[in-house]
């Protein structure tokens, strides 16, 4: 009786939270689902049952393979440089013997990523400008003008620019979490690393990577997650020109709802990155709950 009691009390406790995630998370997905079966002129107000028809002009529509393929470099980029190269630098900064030096450089790598994606926009969209942007002018000063670029005017540069911005405002936060997790090595395991004559490298390779596997899992998770649901950055600096060659599928949903008046279409393009990301979500999942089986 008592249990049971305890149980009701918790429920209670609960019940406030499961009603607001209900109303304002499940809700609308259940409603964007539906949304999707319909041709919709937000508009007028119109509204027509199509069925599937919305994920078939998927399958057929060049952009949205683009803009899929864009998150697709996004996310590999993104991989090699927030956790893999955000790991090096972490081990790096955590080598130094000094506590200033490493508290003042987790301080300087941090200080992007306080910058909102928004504001990092701007700020890359005035040095990528051809004419007065200092990226230009610093190329021209090292006698490498022939480099100088319209960066996001070109479709063969625009979406490496963006990316490149989103990596530098990222790098830093990836890098400090990475920090934290070699904090908890033991510094003992480093000491006979060193006594058996290990070099830094192998102490790297050996010590560092094994014991922060579960970070490196949960980091690369996240950035593939984060790099399917890339949208301010590319409004911000391009809005997917030119030509759509930076179109992400976050933007080309917005395009698609809020410029060509398809709802129904930009609904099914929302219901595709909501699968993608619960597909990382329960690989995440599934992989954290794995490693802590097997440890």
């Amino acid at each position: 009786m008592r249990a049971v009691t305890r149980r009701a009390a918790g429920l209670a406790w609960v019940a406030p939270a499961l009603v607001l995630v209900g109303v304002f998370v499940y809700l609308p997905l259940a409603q964007n689902i539906g949304f999707s079966t319909l041709k919709w002129d937000i508009y007028s107000g119109g509204q027509e049952y199509v069925g599937l028809d919305n994920y078939r002009r998927l399958l057929d529509d060049p952009v949205f393979w683009s803009s899929f393929g864009n998150n697709l470099l996004y996310a590999v980029i993104s991989i090699v440089f927030q956790v893999f190269g955000a790991l090096v630098l972490a081990a790096l900064i955590e080598s130094i013997r000094s506590e200033r030096w490493r508290r003042g450089l987790r301080a300087v790598y941090f200080i992007p990523s306080a910058i909102s994606l928004t504001v990092a926009g701007l700020l890359f969209y005035f040095i990528y400008e051809p004419s007065l942007g200092p990226l230009n002018h610093a190329l021209e000063a090292v006698g490498l003008g022939r480099f100088d670029h319209s960066w996001l005017g070109q479709e063969s540069t625009a979406m490496p620019a963006v990316i490149a911005m989103s990596q530098w405002q990222g790098f830093g936060y990836s890098t400090l979490l990475f920090a934290v997790a070699i904090q908890r090595i033991p510094a003992e395991l480093y000491g006979a690393a060193a006594i058996d004559g290990t070099g830094p490298v192998r102490r790297f390779t050996h010590v560092t990577v094994p014991l922060v596997r579960e970070m490196t899992g949960l980091m690369t998770m996240v950035t593939i997650s984060g790099a399917f649901q890339v949208f301010n950055e590319v409004m911000v600096m391009t809005s997917g020109g030119p030509n759509n060659s930076t179109q992400v599928m976050g933007t080309w949903l917005y395009r698609s709802g809020f410029v060509r008046n398809n709802f129904g279409y930009a609904a099914a393009i929302a219901t595709l990155i909501f699968v993608i990301t619960l597909g990382i979500a329960m690989a995440q999942l599934w992989f954290t709950r794995k490693r802590r089986v097997d440890w």
